[in-house]
């Protein structure tokens, strides 16, 4: 248990791994910005508010929070249509709502979101950021919409063939992607110095010895970088605007809790307190909100990284902030020395990792409704935007719970003669009222039919109107009649018998 250890064995853990998530979070905080379309400084303040704000307050002991991959695209979006000081509006909005959710003890709910519907929209954004990414591989840009990064790519190609500082571009993104793979392959020991710096940093390195034509980072300096979010306040009567709070909220808000359980199973200390979780990842993002800066989550990478490393309290999360903050501080030239296509293969791996590859086989096997799902809803966000292709995702994912539960079962028995025995048994939902008609209509209409309905566990208004019609229609033949065996009332033990006739 984590609370077994002396607290300065402790401390000298959490100070390691803070270092470890340190390294971890510096590249990605700054590739998510750029990918973003704001100024790389803009993800080092988030990671700064996200270690030295969220990772004070309760909640979650060990999630790291930061910029996060799976809110690229619809940063970007967002950036693209109201500017950077139309993003830390949503921003703030998205977090003031946040913590309203999480003080109106709502944060467990999130948690009532399919898992197909997350993993369907991880799969859109991965795949969303795959493909903007290809285009700062090859130094081009990157088309605006959803379908033009795809439909873009023959153009790409071609591109790449005629282009010679393309290829040489491509060629140093490629090369970053390689020697991740390789890292990442290597002992666990060797691998407590991140994969994506070592990439990213041999690249910088390569780039300025050889002076390859590569575009690197243009650095404006924390501050300048800034714009704080006051006075937009008449942006929020834009349903545009409305909408993209709205899935901020539900995007950053499902990402951190289902990260929070996921971290929960790679630990043996306190659980996490997920309405406190959402108000600190609230706080946290109204913070980010007004610095102008972007928005946030707990991230997975982050967070598992900070297990991995041996971090026993949260002084290991806030610490990454506090190196963080030095960083931007005091050398954040730095940051410029960092070549474009290298931070773009970082994400691109970043990006495929949000792929449920692994997942997909198992649940294709035992639940083809949940791959049908996942792949509407990734479709969806990839032809539409995020926050239609989430609802479409959680609107197909009702119905399908929806179909899956109004199982009924309709039982014929025709001796030839005398009564046709009909039991009709499960949840007689309007979904499956073709399937209960189609049979009751087949019945001769000339036959007395004892009607058994004491197995219906539940009927909806529109079966219980159809069978009274059913029933009337069927005593309109003289000397035919009809005798219903009607459900139990609640607490009767006994099934009510009741004549229809003419």
């Amino acid at each position: 248990m984590m609370s077994s250890a002396p607290p300065w064995r402790a401390l000298r853990a959490d100070l390691s791994a803070s270092v470890v998530v340190f390294l971890v979070a510096l590249p990605l905080c700054v590739g998510i910005a750029v990918a973003s379309g704001v100024p790389a400084e803009l993800g080092l303040v988030t990671g700064i508010v996200g270690g030295l704000v969220v990772g004070l307050m309760p909640g979650s002991s060990l999630q790291v929070s930061g910029p996060a991959a799976g809110l690229t695209v619809l940063v970007a979006e967002a950036v693209d249509r109201y500017g950077l000081a139309g993003l830390g509006t949503i921003v703030l909005v998205a977090g003031l709502v946040q913590v309203g959710l999480g003080l109106l003890r709502l944060g467990r709910w999130f948690r009532a979101i399919t898992v197909s519907v997350v993993q369907g929209m991880l799969a859109g954004i991965g795949l969303l950021l795959i493909a903007g990414q290809l285009y700062v591989l090859a130094g081009a840009a990157v088309p605006h919409s959803g379908t033009g990064k795809f439909t873009g790519l023959p153009g790409l190609l071609n591109g790449i063939v005629v282009s010679h500082p393309a290829r040489v571009s491509l060629a140093v993104g490629v090369s970053t992607i390689v020697v991740m793979v390789a890292w990442d392959a290597l002992p666990g020991r060797l691998r407590t110095v991140p994969g994506a710096l070592v990439a990213v940093v041999l690249a910088a390195g390569v780039t300025a010895a050889f002076g390859l034509p590569v575009d690197t980072i243009q650095v404006e300096g924390v501050l300048a970088a800034m714009q704080p979010s006051l006075g937009h306040w008449g942006e929020l009567v834009d349903l545009g605007v409305l909408a993209t709070i709205a899935t901020f909220t539900l995007v950053a808000s499902a990402e951190s809790l289902f990260s929070a359980a996921a971290v929960d199973r790679l630990h043996q200390g306190p659980r996490t307190d997920f309405d406190k979780e959402l108000v600190a990842q609230g706080t946290g993002n109204a913070i980010c909100g007004l610095l102008g800066a972007l928005p946030m989550t707990a991230v997975i990478v982050r967070s598992s990284a900070n297990v991995r490393a041996g971090a026993r309290t949260k002084a290991s999360r806030v610490l990454h902030g506090l190196w963080l903050l030095l960083f931007a501080a005091a050398a954040p030239g730095l940051i410029g020395l960092m070549p474009l296509p290298a931070l773009a293969a970082v994400l691109v791996y970043a990006g495929f990792k949000l792929l449920p590859l692994r997942a997909l086989p198992e649940l294709w096997r035992g639940h083809r409704g949940e791959v049908v799902v996942l792949v509407v809803t990734a479709t969806a966000i990839l032809t539409t935007d995020m926050f239609t292709g989430v609802l479409v995702g959680l609107g197909l994912a009702v119905v399908k719970t929806a179909w899956e539960t109004s199982h009924v079962r309709v039982t014929v028995r025709d001796a030839g003669a005398g009564p046709i025995d009909v039991a009709i048994t499960g949840n007689a939902t309007f979904l499956r009222l073709p399937t209960i008609l189609t049979t009751l209509n087949g019945l001769p209409a000339d036959r007395t039919v004892r009607l058994d309905l004491s197995g219906l566990r539940h009927v909806d208004h529109a079966c219980r109107t159809a069978l009274d019609t059913w029933i009337e229609t069927h005593n309109s033949n003289t000397g035919v009649s009809v005798h219903v065996v009607a459900p139990r009332p609640a607490g009767d033990d006994q099934p009510r018998t009741v004549e229809a006739t003419e």
